[in-house]
Formats: structure tokens, C-alpha cells, sequence
């Protein structure tokens, strides 16, 4: 019998964001979260039921193919909590392209670093931001949703002046009219 295809549980791909990172992004938001972080602004993302399975494969292919980005943010839910596809894309995407790879998670450094299977992962990203979301801390800024998170530079193709003009929020427009609000302290309704 065949082996299936590694999945991931995505929660949305977009294609083209400046408020996610450095330059012209693509952002992967994973399904599924439990570390419960109170006035967590993308609630949407925690239940393992929603969004799509999608294998591995398939979505690397999907982001290399998306034109004019310079990299890729990976954010949710939780990221570490699917270790091994989120490990696998990451991969794929370091082997196959140069672009760079920044990585948000709610666990803390230590517990990332102490976490069976992220060495491996540490070793492909660029950026990592963890912590949990602490609502009522300082204002969002430079990724980072609270003051409480840190921002972590695995390579030498970021540093912290990158990161201080990177856009708080934005509001995308797609092409079929649907409008979102991302970043890092996106903007209510």
C-alpha cells in the first residue's frame, strides 16, 4: 500500500504581504493551536478542524511559484505544533530557493530549543519569534505582538533594522473582493 503524502493543516496562504516580515512575503498560517493565549487576535486558527489538508509537496510548489516574493512567514495557530510537515516545508523550500524564512511561534526559546525535532527546523529558518501573546503588554512592534516576544536571527540575512520598518497592519483587497487584515497588530473592524 502506498504512503500517503505528508499534509499540513492550513489554515490561509497569502501570497503577497509587507506586513508579515522583511520585503514581499508569502504567509503560511497553520491550523490549529492549543496554548490558549488570552485576546489572541487570530482565533480562527486555533480549532484542528478547520482549514485544509495540503500536502506538503503540493504548497512548497504553490510558494515557489508565487512571483516577485523574497520570502516566506510561517505563523498560525501554532507552527510547532504540526513539527513534522511545517519541518518538511521548510526544508523544501530552503533546498529549492533562496528565499528567506521566518518563523513565529507561541512557545517560548526554551521550549522550542528543548522540543524533540527543532534543531532541524532552527537549522533552515532565518528568523524565529517566539512567546506567547501577552494581551494588555506594550504596543506591537517589530514583529513582535507583545513585548514579552522574542525575535531570534539564525542567519546573517536579517537584523533588528529590518525589522523596524516592517508595516504594523495592512489591508489586502483580493482580486475576487474579499478583504483582509494581517500583520502583527492588525486592525479591527
Amino acid at each position: 500500500m502506498p504512503r500517503s503524502p505528508l499534509q499540513l493543516q492550513l489554515h490561509h496562504l497569502e501570497t503577497h504581504s509587507r506586513a508579515n516580515g522583511p520585503g514581499l512575503r508569502a504567509v503560511v498560517w497553520v491550523q490549529g493551536c492549543t496554548l490558549g493565549c488570552p485576546g489572541c487576535f487570530n482565533p480562527a486558527t486555533h480549532s484542528r478542524r478547520g482549514g485544509t489538508r495540503v500536502a506538503v509537496a503540493e504548497l512548497a510548489a504553490r510558494l515557489l511559484a508565487i512571483p516577485d516574493v523574497t520570502g516566506v512567514t510561517i505563523s498560525g495557530g501554532e507552527p510547532l505544533q504540526q513539527l513534522p510537515a511545517v519541518g518538511a516545508l521548510v526544508q523544501q523550500l530552503r533546498r529549492q530557493s533562496g528565499l528567506t524564512l521566518i518563523l513565529f511561534t507561541g512557545y517560548s526559546w526554551t521550549e522550542v530549543t528543548t522540543r524533540p525535532g527543532t534543531a532541524a527546523l532552527l537549522d533552515q529558518l532565518d528568523v524565529l519569534i517566539s512567546g506567547r501573546y501577552l494581551a494588555g503588554s506594550d504596543p506591537a512592534h517589530g514583529l513582535r505582538g507583545s513585548s514579552n516576544q522574542e525575535i531570534h536571527f539564525l542567519t546573517s540575512r536579517y537584523g533588528a533594522g529590518d525589522f523596524a520598518t516592517v508595516p504594523e497592519a495592512e489591508i489586502i483587497l483580493s482580486a475576487e473582493g474579499d478583504i483582509r487584515l494581517t500583520g502583527i497588530a492588525p486592525l479591527k473592524w
